[in-house]
């Protein structure tokens, strides 16, 4: 069975940065489009940043310039490096991957979400 296992959330002051990384773990035959999405209070879930498995690289204008997402394959796992945070930053992270699990067509997967907090 395929599991995304998400760490790197916590506290930081305005204008820190945190790291967030995503694991896909289980019986994976390929892993395609790696991407990190974001929910604050009262608010719909919103895309933060795509990267395919080209590495081709997609961002939210909101975070542009200061996040990076960047993958490591042979790891089965993605990065979000976020750099300048804000108070509008914080959210709950959950990171999204399109997987081929092996004998299995592809689906998409979604981790169980890590909190970011930015607050002085």
């Amino acid at each position: 069975q395929v599991q995304l296992a998400e760490s790197g959330g916590g506290l930081v002051q305005p204008g820190g940065s945190l790291r967030l990384s995503c694991a896909a773990s289980g019986m994976i035959f390929s892993i395609n489009t790696m991407g990190w999405y974001r929910q604050a209070p009262g608010k719909q879930r919103e895309l933060v940043a795509l990267i395919t498995s080209g590495g081709s690289t997609n961002y939210a204008d909101s975070v542009k310039g200061r996040f990076t997402i960047s993958r490591d394959n042979a790891k089965k796992t993605w990065y979000l490096q976020m750099n300048s945070l804000k108070p509008e930053d914080t959210a709950v992270y959950y990171c999204n991957a399109d997987i081929r699990a092996s004998f299995q067509s592809s689906r998409n997967y979604w981790g169980q979400g890590t909190q970011v907090a930015v607050s002085s």
